[in-house]
């Protein structure tokens, strides 16, 4: 289930995200954010959720938390749960935005399974570098974390962005979408959910809802996003493309689910 935070809460969170933010330019700015989640004793979710923010937001700026923190930062546990929670969710998430699953399976090997059954966030992120090599047994940790975590958005997101990555995962168009029908509302107010559900529509041949759903994601992706907006545009292309190759090939194989 969706946490749901009252008002207080919502604004330390923010408050930790903000003082975070305001200091990326330098080193300190994961201890400062750290240690603001461990003063109010943030869940995992709300660490998810703030830690996947920022860590973007750092990248943005060319000082990514692969910068500003070490592989041991994930490995080495620290006296402090939340602490060391903070530093994984920020090193694994800055590893998942490049893409580099193998260095995130190494490390994760490395933690503890107790440690991941109290973080379902970090065990989804064990699951994407998994997924994310088109490795099926990815599919296992998959539904591990659907059964501990159900409809956290920050964590689907994690397994929609290795399932979208997992070229030859097998089912892979189908679980895309059903990934992204547990989101709030179906994820048809969310740009990203958008954008992996044109590509399953494209994928299974379905061009008109492909090209609906892009078009929604371009309409509420907020302005500034420039290199999100390139991805949805290369999507769009891509399904313009594959509709009008149908014609070009009138005998072209069908799309494999």
């Amino acid at each position: 289930m969706t946490q749901t935070l009252s008002s207080e809460r919502a604004a330390a969170l923010n408050d930790a995200a903000s003082a975070a933010i305001e200091a990326l330019t330098g080193n300190q700015w994961p201890t400062l954010l750290a240690e603001a989640l461990r003063e109010i004793e943030a869940t995992w979710q709300e660490s998810a959720e703030v830690c996947a923010d920022v860590a973007w937001q750092a990248r943005a700026v060319g000082n990514s938390a692969l910068v500003a923190l070490t592989p041991e930062h994930v490995t080495a546990a620290s006296p402090d749960p939340v602490i060391w929670r903070t530093y994984r969710h920020l090193y694994l998430t800055g590893l998942r935005y490049d893409f580099r699953c193998r260095d995130i399976e190494s490390l994760m090997n490395k933690v503890p399974v107790s440690v991941l059954n109290e973080d379902p966030y970090s065990e989804a992120l064990y699951g994407f570098s998994r997924l994310g090599q088109s490795r099926s047994d990815g599919l296992a940790v998959l539904h591990r974390v659907l059964v501990a975590a159900p409809g956290h958005p920050k964590t689907l997101h994690v397994l929609l962005h290795g399932v979208w990555l997992g070229t030859f995962l097998p089912g892979r168009a189908p679980l895309l979408l059903m990934l992204v029908g547990l989101l709030p509302n179906g994820g048809l107010d969310d740009p990203i959910a958008l954008f992996r559900m044109a590509s399953a529509r494209r994928a299974l041949g379905h061009y008109p809802e492909a090209l609906t759903a892009i078009d929604h994601a371009l309409e509420l992706l907020p302005p500034g996003e420039l290199a999100v907006h390139a991805d949805l545009v290369r999507e769009r292309a891509l399904i313009t493309t594959a509709h009008d190759l149908t014609f070009v090939i009138p005998n072209r194989p069908e799309p494999t689910p």
